[in-house]
């Protein structure tokens, strides 16, 4: 069995990680670095896969950049281009090439990580916004396109969470980020990473289409 992620990283180059699933073997991990803005880089990972007999069970899109924070009037074209480019056509071309492939082994599960912000707009984060509500529509879209099969597609809204991509971001901001938190902190990285391990677990096999809320009571509904 292998699990494919995409791992959260600041530059735009992405890694894939060939593993186990949840139900871990001896088999260990493999890494291959992929860019998922290219398609071609994410078919010849997926043909390295396939050389070693590897199944993907599992798809976790959790690729992110925020670009600069600042109002939308004072980004340049490509900058916002690139935004959407990372957060949302990624999770769409990784999507579309791995589907066939769990359509055809008859299951699968995929978590997309969206964001507090598609869900509640974050000024000085309009592009950003945009993508991750992109990714939230998409997962509930495309959750009924596959449901008369044993495939489950779910997403996590996080709000802010203690990462390099977010501390990226400055003191001023990240204080002003905890201090609009109903539980004054920063979310984790383990915290996050619990819920997506449940969804795809057999413990949530009647989820599908959902999108969880990890804000720390921030998010309004």
């Amino acid at each position: 069995m292998a699990g494919l992620s995409r791992r959260n990283s600041y530059a735009p180059a992405r890694k894939f990680g060939f593993g186990t699933s949840i139900r871990s073997t001896s088999k260990g991990a493999h890494s291959l670095t992929v860019d998922v803005t290219k398609a071609n880089a994410i078919a010849n990972a997926l043909a390295q896969m396939a050389k070693q007999s590897l199944r993907i069970d599992i798809v976790v899109n959790n690729a992110g950049y925020l670009g600069r924070y600042k109002p939308f009037a004072q980004f340049e074209a490509s900058e916002w281009q690139h935004i959407l480019q990372v957060n949302l056509v990624g999770v769409f071309e990784v999507t579309r090439q791995i589907l066939p492939l769990m359509q055809h082994a008859g299951r699968g599960r995929i978590v997309n990580l969206g964001s507090l912000a598609g869900k509640e707009g974050l000024p000085n984060l309009a592009a950003y916004s945009a993508a991750s509500a992109g990714v939230i529509a998409f997962t509930k879209a495309l959750s009924r396109e596959v449901s008369d099969v044993d495939i489950r597609i779910n997403g996590v809204a996080p709000g802010p969470i203690d990462t390099d991509l977010i501390r990226r971001l400055g003191h001023e901001v990240v204080d002003e980020m905890i201090a609009a938190s109903p539980l004054k902190r920063l979310g984790s990285v383990a915290e996050v990473a619990g819920m997506v391990v449940w969804l795809c677990s057999a413990a949530s096999e009647f989820n599908t289409g959902a999108v969880f809320d990890m804000s720390g009571g921030r998010a309004r509904y």
